[in-house]
């Protein structure tokens, strides 16, 4: 229930920021949701997630059922919290009417946003909690849990190369078309 709490605080933040429409505050809550959204995604799937399959089930248990109670409220949280703060602050400062070409690094980033949120929330979320689930019974079923873990590697490696790309594209905003 405590984190329903961080999650309801983190979006009257974000709904105060929008309200007040402060451009400091609003790029603010962007990066940082974004910095930390990109920093435990792929710290989770690059350095996490080898560690983890080499690891022996008890031990992996263990650490699944700490981890992921945290990671099913934060990251959903930081997605949206990215995105929203984004599309706000992409309207304050005239992005969303840039004329072609320099609107196709605006579409980039709204196709990529699109993407990891849809993907996050649609695949990655569901699978985490699944598999979540799965590791609190007294016999988790391994077999299930390798194939639900299997789709999700590759999500997640997906998830690393879009993060990568909007990356690049938000660079490409901070120093100019």
């Amino acid at each position: 229930m405590r984190n329903l709490g961080w999650v309801a605080l983190s979006f009257a933040v974000l709904a105060g920021a929008v309200w007040v429409d402060n451009i400091w505050l609003l790029n603010f809550i962007h990066v940082m949701a974004g910095v930390l959204w990109t920093g435990i995604d792929l710290f989770m799937g690059f350095v996490m997630g080898p560690i983890m399959r080499r690891l022996p089930l008890p031990a992996r248990r263990a650490v699944v059922l700490r981890l992921m109670p945290r990671t099913l409220f934060l990251l959903p949280t930081l997605s949206v919290l990215t995105g929203v703060a984004g599309w706000y602050h992409a309207r304050q400062l005239g992005f969303l009417d840039m004329p072609w070409p320099a609107y196709g690094w605006v579409l980039a980033a709204l196709v990529i946003v699109t993407i990891l949120t849809i993907q996050g929330l649609g695949v990655l979320l569901p699978t985490n909690l699944l598999v979540y689930l799965e590791m609190r019974k007294a016999q988790p079923d391994g077999a299930r849990i390798g194939r639900l873990m299997r789709r999700y590697v590759y999500a997640v490696g997906f998830q690393g190369v879009l993060q990568m790309a909007i990356i690049v594209v938000m660079a490409r905003f901070v120093t100019g078309f």
